[in-house]
Parts: C-alpha cells; structure tokens; sequence
C-alpha cells in the first residue's frame, strides 16, 4: 500500500451548508453538512483528536 501526500481538505460556506471537500489522488469526495452536522462534527473531531493526543503519549513499558 501506497501512502501519498496529495490529499487536500476544504472546507466552504454555502448559503445553508458548509460543504467539505476531501481530495485524494484524483478522487474527490464531496459531503454538505447542515450547521447542526457540522457541529456535531466538530465535536465529535475534537474528541477523537484529544484521544489520539493522549494516546500518543501514552507509555508501555
């Protein structure tokens, strides 16, 4: 398995959406969220960041 570095995440404001734009390669996934979607995603991604940051520092000897 190939891991490459071309991946590339935007993020826009439509009218009544934020739209997440997700690259890959040459694929392209695209996801509208409402702003309570976006939200519950933010805080969904910030608990699992702080997780892994834990996790990170976590010690077995």
């Amino acid at each position: 398995m190939t891991h490459t570095k071309d991946r590339n995440v935007v993020v826009d404001i439509e009218r009544n959406r934020l739209r997440v734009i997700i690259s890959h390669g040459e694929d392209e996934e695209i996801i509208k969220l409402s702003f309570g979607e976006a939200h519950t995603l933010y805080e969904a991604l910030g608990k699992k960041l702080e997780d892994y940051k834990q996790r990170q520092n976590l010690r077995i000897d």
